[in-house]
């Protein structure tokens, strides 16, 4: 793994983020927009592609706005997904920190996710990175809290 950087997601990138193929399964996980649209204003996402070199090998969609009804959404990743082959590399962690810092930042103390539960799901990953699991939301999934 050379050196990750993020940038922000722009005309230029998206195309190569698109093209990012997830391992068998897990394309499942990946929720739909619509969704997001009821407890967020998705206009003003924080999103990044974060490259290993010139390669992408993750996107990540966060939110960071206090006003939002929903505790769970203020500061939170909304969105996130590491290719296939860039998976167990350090990728996914490198991207949770990156949005941990941006959260601590902006003033938060508590970042965000919200999951599927499932044996391909992030659920793993996202504990592994530090966040507790709190409770679930009225689709069923879990809503994990990481402390900062």
């Amino acid at each position: 793994m050379t050196t990750l950087r993020l940038e922000e997601l722009n005309a230029a990138n998206i195309v190569a983020a698109n093209g990012m193929t997830l391992k068998r399964g897990q394309e499942a996980f990946l929720a739909a927009n619509a969704r997001l649209e009821e407890f967020v204003n998705t206009q003003s996402a924080w999103q990044r592609v974060v490259f290993d070199g010139d390669e992408p090998v993750a996107f990540v969609m966060a939110n960071f706005d206090p006003e939002v009804d929903r505790e769970e959404y203020r500061s939170s990743i909304l969105r996130m997904y590491v290719a296939g082959d860039a998976q167990r590399r350090g990728v996914g962690s490198y991207t949770v920190e990156q949005v941990a810092e941006e959260a601590k930042r902006l003033g938060f103390e508590h970042l965000f996710a919200v999951w599927e539960e499932g044996d391909l799901g992030p659920g793993k990953f996202f504990q592994a990175v530090g966040f507790e699991i709190i409770g679930e939301n009225e689709y069923g999934e879990a809503i994990g809290r990481k402390t900062l």
